[in-house]
């Protein structure tokens, strides 16, 4: 193992981390919420000379194999997730340390779950940390430092490969460090679209950024107690439901369409099944729903939305899910699942890993009736390598395992066994919302300290997707 390369990328990645704090002074400032500046800049600087301390003397040895990778990675969002709970902690805006851990992990994490019951009394600068902490997230932090580095290409394709979602990660150029550059880009580019058209809305321009980091983390942190509905706007709700539908796609597809490969688009068998989910979902929602709203278009509508922010992860919310049937509830839980595309923003299991394991169960059910038969799993008409088949399987399965043993852990709390699984379901995926206590209208802070810290590693699980973890863990008792 590899330590000195690893503490090395530890301290770009934190760098970047402590810079960043330091844009929440700023709004601070320009707001008169002058106390912030202790908030932010005390951890701010302690982070910064870190980070330099860190990356003092480059390793002789700067070669990167997939445990550095995922141990660098790993490490380095428990680092910075502690960190950046610090401004909460110090201005007094979220009381203790581990509820100040829970919503910054859930910020990075881009899950959206949160711990506080009125957000509205946050300071303007903080809640522009809590929602800027989902746009960092989002693409991941290290993609960032891969896109300003010039380095090795195969240790880039190691780091990438632990902080992309996805059951498996390729380049879109030759070069892995060109790969980010152009994958942070079009995240950008996206982003500022989104706060423009808000703008446009007449949206204030502060509550523009705030929805827009939102949603291209795919996150849910909204600067409102009621979310999205607080502005009481279908052009705001349908700008937000649109890009979080686009922050949920692989962004590999977005680099097709700038060269004009639309063949590569179209053909795309995750985009297509993607959207199929989208409208299967809102359709069979909309008709349970029909009873409880004014309308059949109102109850189109809400459920379009709530399916949309499920699947891609984002949590913002137009109507209260606690009042729909058992039925709609679970709909949306079994999407939570599912989640978006593979190397989007978005949470979840991702599309493409569901279908490979969907075709491996149909392959095995055809060779049990026929031995004989040599069937091979497609995607987008091309054969999958076992690999990737194996890994997509292997990821289920401990998956599930992490999922079960979660359950079992949290149930110890003041919670109903439908609370308890939608806890661990929302956590794991990345999503925010769940059912019960966990609804839309409400949070997570009734929970005791040990499910606060249990639901932290399972958003980081869910995130960085169960590797990057058990690597680190696992670190000491292979070398």
């Amino acid at each position: 193992m590899n330590y000195r390369i690893i503490v090395y990328i530890m301290g770009q990645i934190l760098r970047i981390v402590g810079v960043c704090m330091l844009l929440p002074i700023f709004v601070g400032i320009y707001y008169g919420e002058h106390h912030v500046i202790a908030s932010f800049g005390i951890p701010s600087a302690i982070t910064i000379i870190i980070s330099l301390l860190f990356t003092l003397k480059k390793p002789k040895n700067t070669a990167v194999f997939s445990m550095e990778g995922f141990v660098s990675v790993a490490a380095s969002w428990i680092a910075m997730s502690a960190i950046g709970a610090m401004p909460f902690v110090i201005s007094g805006e979220i009381n203790g340390y581990i509820n100040a851990l829970f919503e910054t992990v859930s910020g990075f994490t881009t899950t959206g779950s949160t711990v506080l019951a009125d957000v509205e009394k946050m300071s303007r600068s903080c809640m522009f940390w809590r929602a800027f902490t989902h746009w960092l997230g989002g693409m991941g932090v290290l993609m960032f430092v891969l896109a300003m580095m010039s380095s090795n290409d195969m240790r880039t394709m190691h780091m990438m490969r632990a902080e992309c979602p996805g059951p498996n990660v390729g380049r879109l150029v030759s070069k892995s460090t060109f790969s980010a550059r152009i994958l942070y880009g079009i995240y950008i580019v996206l982003t500022v679209s989104e706060i423009i058209i808000l703008a446009l809305l007449k949206i204030p321009l502060y509550d523009s950024v705030i929805l827009s980091f939102s949603s291209a983390g795919t996150g849910g942190f909204s600067m409102w107690n009621d979310s999205v509905g607080h502005y009481n706007s279908m052009a705001v709700e349908i700008v937000t439901a649109v890009f979080v539908i686009i922050f949920g796609v692989n962004f590999n597809l977005y680099y097709f369409l700038i060269i004009r490969k639309f063949s590569a688009v179209f053909k795309n068998e995750e985009l297509r099944t993607y959207l199929c989910v989208i409208a299967g979902a809102t359709a069979v929602i909309t008709i349970a729903n029909t009873g409880i709203y004014n309308s059949f278009g109102e109850s189109l509508w809400k459920s379009f939305y709530m399916v949309a922010s499920t699947i891609t992860s984002t949590g913002f919310a137009n109507t209260d899910t606690s009042q729909w049937s058992q039925f709609s509830q679970t709909i949306l839980l079994m999407i939570m699942f599912v989640g978006s595309c593979a190397g989007s923003t978005g949470g979840g299991m991702k599309v493409s890993r569901i279908i490979i394991i969907v075709k491996t169960g149909i392959r095995e059910l055809k060779y049990i009736v026929s031995p004989r038969v040599v069937a091979s799993i497609k995607l987008d008409g091309k054969p999958v390598e076992k690999d990737v088949i194996r890994g997509a399987s292997n990821y289920f399965i401990l998956f599930m395992i992490i999922y079960a043993i979660s359950i079992i852990l949290i149930s110890h709390d003041s919670c109903s066994i439908e609370e308890s699984i939608s806890a661990v379901t929302t956590c794991m995926n990345n999503i925010g919302f769940g059912v019960g206590q966990f609804s839309t209208s409400g949070n997570f802070s009734g929970l005791d300290s040990f499910s606060k810290i249990l639901l932290c590693f399972d958003m980081l699980i869910g995130r960085l997707e169960i590797y990057p973890l058990i690597m680190l863990f696992a670190s000491k008792k292979t070398h």
